[in-house]
This record gives C-alpha cells, sequence and structure tokens, in this order.
C-alpha cells in the first residue's frame, strides 16, 4: 500500500513539473502584472528612453520653499510650529530678530520640533532665509 501511495504522490509530481504552454495573450498578460513600476536611470546612462530631468536655474523662491519644505509644519502647528498667519504666535519670534530667526531656519531650534532646514537638505541657506521672510511677511 505504502508502494502505490508513493508512486500516486511521484507521478503527481512528475506532472506538476511539467511545463505548461501559454498563449501569446496570456504570456502578454503575465508579464504587464510583473513589469517594474519605474526604472533607476543613472547619470550619463543613455539606455534609459528619456531625458534627463533638468534642475532649476537659481535659487528658489521663498514661497517655493515654504510651500515644498516649511507647509507641513507652519500651517498645522504640528510639533509646536508656529502657523504662518498667526500674529500672537510669531509676535516674540519676530521681536528676537531677522538674524536670529534665519539660524533658526537655517539650524533649527534645539528642543523643539524645528529641525535644521525644517529637513530641506536641498534648500540653500539663501533659501531657507527666503521661506523665513515669507512666513514672516505673513505673520506680521
Amino acid at each position: 500500500m505504502t508502494r502505490i501511495a508513493f508512486s500516486l504522490v511521484a507521478l503527481v509530481l512528475a506532472f506538476s513539473a511539467a511545463a505548461v504552454d501559454l498563449t501569446d495573450a496570456q504570456r502578454a498578460e503575465i508579464e504587464e502584472r510583473i513589469h517594474p513600476v519605474g526604472e533607476v536611470c543613472l547619470q550619463g546612462d543613455t539606455d534609459c528612453g528619456g531625458a534627463a530631468a533638468s534642475v532649476a536655474s537659481g535659487p528658489r523662491s521663498g514661497e517655493d520653499v515654504y510651500n515644498s519644505a516649511c507647509m507641513a509644519c507652519h500651517a498645522t502647528g504640528a510639533g509646536g510650529a508656529p502657523v504662518v498667519g498667526d500674529i500672537a504666535a510669531w509676535a516674540d519670534r519676530i521681536a528676537k530678530g531677522t538674524e536670529a530667526l534665519h539660524l533658526a531656519g537655517v539650524n533649527g531650534v534645539p528642543g523643539t520640533g524645528m529641525i535644521a532646514k525644517g529637513g530641506c537638505m536641498s534648500c540653500s541657506d539663501e533659501e531657507i532665509h527666503a521661506a523665513v521672510d515669507y512666513m514672516v511677511a505673513g505673520s506680521q
């Protein structure tokens, strides 16, 4: 009896290992399902099939930097950030002067949620200064 059971198992395994013939349409469907979502294209690689993205020339405006990096906290108050437009929340900060605000924007404020450059490590110091000036202008 054991010999018959092993023979049946071996027969089932042999049939399951046989190649399955797929139609071209079935193969295309499988290839579409397992196709990568994106591609990595290294600088100088000409096989990527697309033009290289251009980098903006010149610094971004304060509003652009605010919208891309600062707004997450300064529009909601997350982490205790003063909300842009809240005159009372900004009054003491503005009283410290522009230089102090610029330094806080670039270096962060220890013991608070304000990290260096608001986490925008691709931003230059000048862009951070412009973003701070933009927030101050909207909060006086």
